[in-house]
């Protein structure tokens, strides 16, 4: 038996509903899943009740895009209380700032001749958050890209026609919500940050004391030898492991969540990470 700790849903940038996420779940006889939309909780409540009778657990969770002395990087958070008020403000915040974000994009592509409206964004995203992937589908949609990696390497990503930047919380403000808030921070898939890990103990050498509690370990785009190199250097911090699939549906062909053939996150993680939290 497994778990998946790292799953998006129709709330962020995913394209299944909490409940398609948990059905799969359940036919894949998975034993846990969280949620981990980008910047967003209100996923939590529909998976968990769609997991109702269920021998599924759903764990809060989301996550977070933050900045590290001018470094991009992704905190996983678990285990939180998702009403701290705290979490919730810091949320909204960032809500609105991706608002902001994609009313300059529409407004940049227009100038660009490319007419996207505010309604036909709001009929793509239909729940949660709204952001670039959703306008992405809509550009392929209209044929003025032929792929949603060519929506971004033209339009949508840093240095394309139509790109804004957005707001995002420091590593240190993002771990301290999520600690305020009774949660676990980890470190999201290390090696995507840093291909050959050779920073990894710098960062961890401030992040730690920060209030960092784990690493991402299990991944799918992770060597056994990242993985190996993950796994050593949480022992030798004392920080929990966490994984998962980083599945966002059929915005990415060809994957799945966790299990079979894909990663496999063994099941007693999430013990030792409610551990973790308990002993707060």
């Amino acid at each position: 038996m497994a778990l998946d700790l790292h799953i998006h849903s129709t709330f962020s940038d995913g394209t299944m509903s909490p409940a398609e996420v948990v059905g799969l779940a359940s036919r894949k006889r998975l034993t846990a899943i969280a949620l981990t939309d980008h910047d967003t909780i209100d996923g939590f409540v529909p998976a968990q009740q769609a997991a109702a009778g269920l021998p599924l657990e759903v764990v809060a969770g989301l996550e977070f895009s933050v900045l590290h002395q001018g470094t991009s990087m992704h905190i996983l958070g678990y285990l939180m209380d998702i009403g701290h008020s705290d979490l919730n403000r810091m949320l909204a915040d960032l809500q609105k700032g991706r608002q902001e974000r994609n009313a300059k994009i529409l407004e940049r592509l227009r100038a660009l001749g490319v007419t996207i409206e505010e309604d036909e964004l709001r009929q793509v995203s239909v729940t949660g958050q709204t952001g670039r992937p959703h306008i992405a589908r809509l550009l392929l949609a209209k044929g003025a890209v032929g792929t949603m990696l060519q929506a971004f390497e033209k339009y949508l990503g840093r240095g394309g026609l139509a790109y804004a930047s957005r707001p995002v919380p420091t590593a240190e403000d993002a771990i301290a919500v999520l600690r305020a808030a009774g949660g676990l921070c980890v470190m999201a898939h290390p090696q995507q940050m840093d291909p050959d890990l050779s920073r990894l103990p710098a960062l961890l050498d401030i992040l730690v004391p920060m209030g960092l509690d784990g690493l991402e370990a299990y991944y799918p785009t992770h060597s056994s030898k990242a993985r190996r190199k993950i796994i050593a250097a949480a022992e030798h911090y004392g920080l929990v492991l966490t994984g998962g699939s980083d599945f966002h549906g059929d915005i990415r062909p060809g994957t799945t969540i966790a299990g079979g053939r894909n990663v496999h996150v063994p099941e007693e993680l999430l013990r030792i990470m409610k551990d973790r939290a308990a002993a707060r």
